[in-house]
C-alpha cells in the first residue's frame, strides 16, 4: 500500500468517514462497514481531503476546466479540490446543481463555474451510480463535455459481472477512478492491525464480505 493512501484511510477512519460494525445499506443488504464523507466537517479534515482529490486529478491530466460536485456531498468535495489545486499552482473553477432550479435572483440549476465546457464529475462513493448518472445528464444536457469521474470509494461490489465503477464508465465512455477500493481497506486493516483498534473479527467481516460480493 502506498503511503499515501495509508494516511488518506487514517483520516477517514479517525474522522468516522469509514466505520466497521453492523450496517445496512439502502439496498438491503447487510455490510461490516460503512463510509460516509459527509462526517467529515472540519476545515482541516477537509483540507486534507481535498488535497488527495487534488493529487489524484493532476496525475489523471483530463483537461478539466470546471469540477462539479453534485448537491450535497459533493459540494465541499469540488470547493476543497479545486482550492488545492489552486494552491498547486492549477487554477480551476468548481459548480455545483440545485436540487430545485431557482426562479429569482441569478436563477437557473446550477451555482459557480459555467458547465459549458470541460468538466470533471467529484463524489464519495460509487454504489449503484444513480446519483452519478444524473449528474452527468445535467452536464450534458446543458452544454458540458464529461471528461471523467472521481470518487472517494469503490466499493468493488458486483452485480450482473461487473462493478458499478466498470458499468459506469462503459456507460459514460470516460475514465472512472477512485481514491481507494475496498481492497485497500483490506490491505490497510492487515497492516494496522490491533495498533489501530480493530480487532481481527472486524478484518475477518470484511474479508468475508469481500469475498461473498465483490471484485477479488
Amino acid at each position: 500500500m502506498s503511503s499515501r493512501n495509508y494516511r488518506l484511510l487514517e483520516l477517514l477512519i479517525s474522522e468516522r468517514v469509514l466505520k466497521f460494525g453492523d450496517f445496512t445499506l439502502k439496498s438491503g443488504r447487510k455490510s461490516p462497514y460503512f463510509f460516509n464523507l459527509g462526517a467529515i466537517n472540519s476545515g482541516a479534515a477537509i483540507s486534507r481531503l481535498g488535497e488527495a482529490y487534488a493529487e489524484r486529478i493532476r496525475e489523471l491530466d483530463l483537461g478539466a476546466d470546471t469540477l462539479f460536485g453534485p448537491a450535497y456531498k459533493g459540494i465541499p468535495i469540488a470547493v476543497a479540490a479545486a482550492e488545492a489545486l489552486a494552491r498547486a499552482g492549477h487554477d480551476i473553477g468548481w459548480a455545483f446543481n440545485r436540487k430545485e432550479a431557482k426562479g429569482h435572483g441569478e436563477g437557473g440549476q446550477f451555482v459557480g463555474a459555467s458547465v459549458r465546457q470541460r468538466v470533471l464529475l467529484v463524489d464519495d462513493v460509487l454504489t449503484a451510480g444513480t446519483a452519478l448518472r444524473e449528474a452527468a445528464g445535467l452536464i450534458t444536457g446543458n452544454g458540458g463535455e464529461l471528461v471523467g469521474v472521481v470518487i472517494a470509494l469503490d466499493r468493488q461490489e458486483l452485480a450482473d459481472g461487473t462493478t458499478a465503477v466498470a458499468a459506469l464508465e462503459a456507460e459514460l465512455g470516460v475514465p472512472v477512478v477512485s481514491l481507494l477500493t475496498l481492497r485497500d481497506v483490506i490491505e490497510y486493516l492487515d497492516l494496522a492491525g490491533p495498533g489501530d483498534n480493530h480487532s481481527p473479527a472486524i478484518l475477518a467481516e470484511v474479508k468475508a464480505y469481500q469475498a461473498k460480493y465483490c471484485q477479488l
